[in-house]
C-alpha cells in the first residue's frame, strides 16, 4: 500500500517555562504503521516580559487573562512565521499544545493559553489547538495526551516515560493504553534551585553531593496522590498546595532536598507499571539530560532505561502534538479514554480553517 506524506508544525510550551519548543515533522503511514522525519527543531527561550506574563497568568482578573490568551496566541503565530520562513514546505497543520494556566479536570476545567484563532489569523495555516477541554467534557483527566503518539510512532519501547515539568509514563496493557503522572520532576528541582539563583540542577550535581532525608522522603511518598489509581493527572495547583508546602517544612540543606526528591521521583517512576527486565524505557524531556537522576532509574528499575539521541530528548511532546494534529485533522482518534478515564475516546482540539 502505498503512503502519502504530510507535514506538520507542533507548538510546546512545558510547565517548566524553558522555553517554546517549534518542530516542523513528516508523517506517513503505510498499511497501519507510521514513520516519522524531524525536518526542523527549535526552542525559543521566553523573554523576561513572557515569563513574567506566563508565570501571573493564573492569578489575573478574567478581562486580562482572555486579553493575555489572545496577546500570546499572536506571539505564537509570530514565531511559527519565524519559523517557516526558510521553509518551502507548506505544513498541512500547526498543532498548539498551549501553556497550561489552570488544570483540575476534578472541577470540569482546563485552561491552555494561547488562543489558536489568533495562530491562525496570524499564519494563514490550519491550526489545532485547546487539546484537553474535549476530554474533560466527556469525564476525562484530559491528560495524558501523548500516549497515542508513543503508541503509533514509538512501538519498539514498552515504556515512554517523558522527565517535564511532571513526569508522564504510558504503556499497553491488556492490549489497552495507560498512562499517568507518576509525580514531579522538573518543577520539583527548579523549586529548590531557584533559592539558589538557579534555574535547574545541571546533571544533577548538586543532587548528587546531598543525603537522603529520611522524614521527608516519607512525607512526600505518603502523600495521597500516590495511593490513587490511575487514570490520574498533576497539575500546578497540587505542587503549590501538597508537594511544596512537604518539601518548605524540612529545614534542610538544598543539596539533601534535591538527593531525596530524586529518590523520590525514581522510586515512583519503577513503581509505574511494573516494567520487567526485558521492557525497554525510552526517556524523554529535559530530565533525560539530568545524568545522576538517569543513573538512580538504571539502578532502581527492572526495565533497561534508554535514552535517545538529544533531538528526541527534547522534542519528542512538541512532536507527538505536532501528530495529534494532523489525526484531528484527518477526524481520527487522539485521544483515549483507557488514559484519561473519560466515557468514550475522542478526536480531540478545536480546529480553526481560514
Amino acid at each position: 500500500m502505498k503512503s502519502s506524506t504530510k507535514y506538520a508544525v507542533g507548538l510546546m510550551s512545558g510547565t517548566s517555562m524553558d522555553g517554546l519548543d517549534l518542530i516542523l515533522a513528516s508523517f506517513s503511514e503505510t498499511s497501519g504503521q507510521w514513520g516519522f522525519s524531524i525536518l526542523k527543531a527549535v526552542t525559543i527561550p521566553y523573554p523576561a516580559t513572557w515569563k513574567k506574563k506566563l508565570l501571573a497568568a493564573p492569578g489575573m482578573p478574567g478581562d486580562e487573562l482572555m486579553l493575555l490568551h489572545k496577546s500570546y496566541g499572536r506571539y505564537l503565530g509570530d514565531r511559527v512565521n519565524e519559523f517557516l520562513r526558510d521553509i518551502s514546505i507548506r505544513p498541512q497543520v500547526v498543532a498548539s499544545h498551549g501553556h497550561t494556566v489552570f488544570h483540575q479536570p476534578h472541577k470540569g476545567i482546563t485552561f491552555q493559553l494561547g488562543d489558536g484563532n489568533e495562530i491562525a489569523a496570524r499564519s494563514g495555516l490550519p491550526v489545532v489547538f485547546d487539546f484537553r477541554s474535549l476530554d474533560v467534557a466527556l469525564g476525562g483527566q484530559g491528560a495524558p495526551l501523548v500516549p497515542v503518539g508513543d503508541r503509533l510512532l514509538f512501538p519498539e519501547y514498552a515504556y515512554c516515560l517523558n522527565l517535564g515539568g511532571f513526569a508522564n509514563i504510558s504503556f499497553e496493557k491488556d492490549h489497552k493504553m495507560m498512562a499517568w503522572d507518576p509525580c514531579p520532576a522538573n518543577l520539583a528541582v527548579h523549586h529548590i534551585m531557584q533559592p539558589e539563583g538557579k534555574d535547574f540542577d545541571r546533571d544533577g550535581a548538586t543532587g548528587r553531593q546531598g543525603k537522603i532525608n529520611k522524614p521527608l522522603l516519607e512525607c512526600l511518598n505518603n502523600l495521597e496522590y500516590y495511593r490513587l489509581p490511575p487514570p490520574k493527572s498533576l497539575g500546578r495547583e497540587w505542587l503549590e498546595t501538597t508537594f511544596f508546602p512537604c518539601l518548605d517544612r524540612h529545614d534542610i540543606p538544598p543539596a539533601d532536598k534535591l538527593r531525596t526528591v530524586y529518590e523520590h521521583i525514581a522510586l515512583q517512576i519503577c513503581r509505574s507499571g511494573n516494567p520487567g527486565s526485558s521492557d525497554k524505557i525510552l526517556v524523554t524531556g529535559g530530565g533525560a539530560h539530568n545524568i545522576f537522576l538517569i543513573e538512580l532509574l538504571k539502578e532502581k528499575c527492572a526495565a533497561l532505561i534508554e535514552v535517545p539521541d538529544k533531538v528526541i530528548i527534547d522534542f519528542k511532546e512538541a512532536l507527538i502534538f505536532a501528530f495529534l494534529g494532523l489525526l484531528r485533522l484527518g477526524g481520527k482518534t487522539n485521544c483515549l479514554a483507557s488514559v484519561t478515564g473519560a466515557k468514550q475516546d475522542s478526536s480531540s482540539g478545536t480546529l480553526v480553517i481560514i
